[in-house]
């Protein structure tokens, strides 16, 4: 893996294992030579996971719209920082630099991103790896109700599969080393074929 899409909150939230897991992935990223791919802010988790990743002799690419980099701050100490028109382009240009992509806690921007990627690997859109860092059991739940979705036969096994919780950066960074998409038909194939 080349590059790591990195989706989190603009705040740092209520508990300080948020920034400190931030802080560990930015390090991590940098120390396994992964360049981290982000959203382009400075403030909260966006700005923890770009900071250390930065300090710990990394790259950093940004990706933000003309709408928030002033609202969000944008970084200006990054490796590259590409100013984009809207958020559709935001979030495909970042899809198309990274190799996987992981959540940190966030709101509902980070959870519509990580679900969207998500979604495009159920499709066979891509074979990336997608997944939650689930610090201090902060995606328990949503881990459930994606549990709840195939026990009720709106998500199938496979596709819940695809889907990599961990709680540690190293046990999501491994994860996603030996990581090995399931055979997910592509839709793009089946209309072309028709």
């Amino acid at each position: 893996m080349d590059a790591l899409c990195v989706y989190c909150g603009s705040s740092s939230g209520e508990r300080p294992a948020y920034a400190a897991a931030a802080a560990d992935l930015g390090t991590a990223l940098a120390e396994r030579d992964v360049t981290l791919v982000y959203g382009g802010g400075r403030v909260g988790l966006m700005g923890a996971v770009a900071d250390a990743a930065l300090a710990a002799g990394g790259d950093v690419h940004g990706v933000i719209p003309e709408s928030l980099e002033a609202k969000e701050v944008a970084h200006s100490g990054l490796t590259d920082l590409d100013v984009v028109a809207s958020m559709h382009e935001r979030k495909a240009r970042m899809a198309e630099l990274a190799d996987g992509f992981v959540a940190l806690p966030g709101g509902f921007g980070t959870l519509e991103e990580i679900v969207e990627v998500l979604t495009w690997a159920q499709l066979g859109f891509h074979e990336k790896p997608c997944g939650l860092l689930n610090v201090a059991g902060y995606y328990d739940d949503l881990a459930a109700f994606f549990d709840h979705q195939t026990e009720e036969g709106f998500v199938e096994e496979t596709h819940r599969e695809m889907v990599v919780v961990e709680d540690s950066v190293d046990g999501l960074l491994d994860a996603y080393a030996s990581y090995d998409s399931p055979a997910i038909k592509s839709v793009l194939t089946d209309a072309e074929e028709t």
